[in-house]
């Protein structure tokens, strides 16, 4: 999965999934059950502070809850039917579990280690990402071909990318929450812009890619091809392909360093885990664990590697100073690990703080050039009364109900301010449709608080050779002729 580093935010897990045929769904061995600790499930929580590793047990519906500051367990989760990745939210309070076997993703409360609400998804979901603006949650529906958007505001569905290759297993998104890259089986990675949450590109890989993780700094993707025995490492400024590692056979998690330095991928056959060097992309280190390695997850400090072994029912730890085995946790029998994801040492950005917000929109221009629209002034203004609110999501939508198109996707500046500058449309009929709902409709901003009820603005938009503007500043037109969403000037 997708690793984003943000203000100190713990490297997520790289592990993801893949089809039943495919790798990732080995079995395990037999090991003695681990006792949970005296006192309850809580009792090694409350002495420590953490971070917590959270694992998936494909086998046993379970997720392990494992204190890395004492390397103890210390409660099982019961989830979905076989739970396979889990991603943490950027504040450490949410863990979104997919279930492959029950088709729905499980969202579990990290302060209660409870599960709160059952998402349903599509057919087999796997993959797992929360974007850094912890605004949504992609799944990757591997037997469905297709990517669920979860709104973590209401954790419902609320939008569905159909793909147009087969069985996507792995997933990661950038730090700007603007792209994510999805990892299909059938051998290309497709890249997702998340404004319009459609496919831009598809990128040719080895056969059969599995995990996905992203460079601290965005540069560079890391997938590891399950069937090549390699790893491609992907260039995002061109989205193409600018190395291919050797490895040997049967890579699958991987994961990067917060620093960027190193990426660790699991290997099934040779029971390791491979340490690259990103400056040169060569592998410089093997680290022998136990059977059947599959998920990896970084600490936020860098320190240690937590990588689950689902052939002998625990979790290995990695000194990563030294890349040696330092300690190996034993998970209850019948577990079947598969996905980790570790918890965040220090907080990162705040969710949308639920506080009366106020928001305002600006009447916009418009120019359409083939499928992209440019927009003039398309700005939204986000304040709790009297000063603006900063780092939250604006999403711009064409038409006056906020469920139109979605243009763009921003955060707001120091100020509350958010501005949309552009749109490109999947195609020449859709970026029709689109200016006809900004000529008729104007365009809406939404800001939705966490936990709380949407905020909206609407305004104009013209183009901007349309007669609203003649000798008009701002381009407004009075719509009051025509009702609160029809400008009265006529149709440019």
């Amino acid at each position: 999965m997708a690793l984003a580093v943000l203000a100190g935010l713990a490297v997520l897990p790289a592990l993801q999934a893949a089809a039943h045929t495919g790798p990732g769904h080995g079995r395990a061995g037999h090991h003695a059950r681990t006792a949970l600790p005296e006192g309850g499930p809580h009792a090694a929580a409350a002495a420590t502070t953490g971070p917590f590793a959270y694992v998936a047990n494909t086998a046993s519906n379970t997720v392990s809850v494992i204190d890395t500051a004492t390397n103890t367990l210390t409660k099982l989760i019961p989830v979905g039917t076989a739970p396979f990745a889990v991603a943490i939210t950027p504040d450490g309070g949410r863990a979104y579990v997919t279930n492959r076997g029950s088709g729905t993703v499980s969202v579990i409360e990290t302060a209660t280690n409870t599960v709160t609400t059952t998402v349903g998804v599509g057919a087999s979901p796997e993959g797992v990402v929360v974007a850094p603006d912890h605004t949504r949650v992609y799944i990757t529906n591997t037997v469905g071909n297709s990517v669920s958007v979860i709104e973590i505001a209401n954790n419902t569905v609320i939008d569905t990318i159909n793909l147009d290759h087969a069985s996507p297993v792995g997933v990661a998104i950038n730090s700007d929450a603007n792209r994510v890259y999805v990892a299909h089986l059938s051998g290309v990675v497709s890249v997702i812009e998340t404004a319009g949450d459609t496919v831009a590109t598809t990128i040719p890989v080895g056969d059969q890619p599995f995990g996905v993780a992203i460079t601290p700094n965005d540069a560079s993707v890391y997938v590891t091809n399950f069937g090549a025995d390699s790893v491609s490492v992907i260039d995002t400024a061109s989205n193409s392909v600018s190395a291919t590692i050797p490895v040997q056979p049967g890579p699958q998690g991987v994961a990067i360093t917060p620093d960027g330095t190193r990426a660790y991928v699991t290997d099934q056959s040779t029971d390791a885990v491979y340490v690259i060097a990103t400056g040169s992309n060569t592998v410089t280190d093997a680290v022998p664990v136990s059977h059947h390695p599959v998920g990896v997850a970084i600490t936020p400090d860098g320190t240690r590697a937590y990588v689950t072994n689902n052939g002998s029912n625990n979790v290995s730890v990695i000194d990563t100073a030294t890349n040696t085995v330092t300690t190996t946790i034993t998970l209850p029998d019948g577990s079947d690990p598969e996905g980790v994801a570790i918890t965040p040492a220090v907080p990162g950005p705040p969710p949308p703080p639920p506080v009366a917000a106020s928001l305002t929109a600006t009447d916009a221009t418009f120019a359409r050039k083939g499928r992209t629209s440019t927009f003039s002034r398309m700005t939204a203004t986000l304040t709790d009364g009297t000063t603006g609110i900063p780092r939250q999501t604006v999403v711009f939508t064409s038409g006056s109900t906020g469920r139109g198109t979605v243009l763009c996707r921003v955060k707001t500046s120091g100020q509350g301010v958010a501005v949309c500058t552009s749109y490109t449309a999947p195609d020449s009929r859709t970026a029709g449709r689109v200016a006809d709902d900004l000529r008729a409709y104007g365009y809406t901003a939404t800001y939705t608080p966490n936990g709380g009820t949407p905020v909206t603005a609407h305004a104009t938009a013209v183009p901007a050779h349309h007669p609203c503007n003649d000798g008009k500043e701002h381009g407004h037109c009075d719509s009051k002729e025509h009702g609160p969403h029809r400008a009265s000037c006529p149709m440019g």
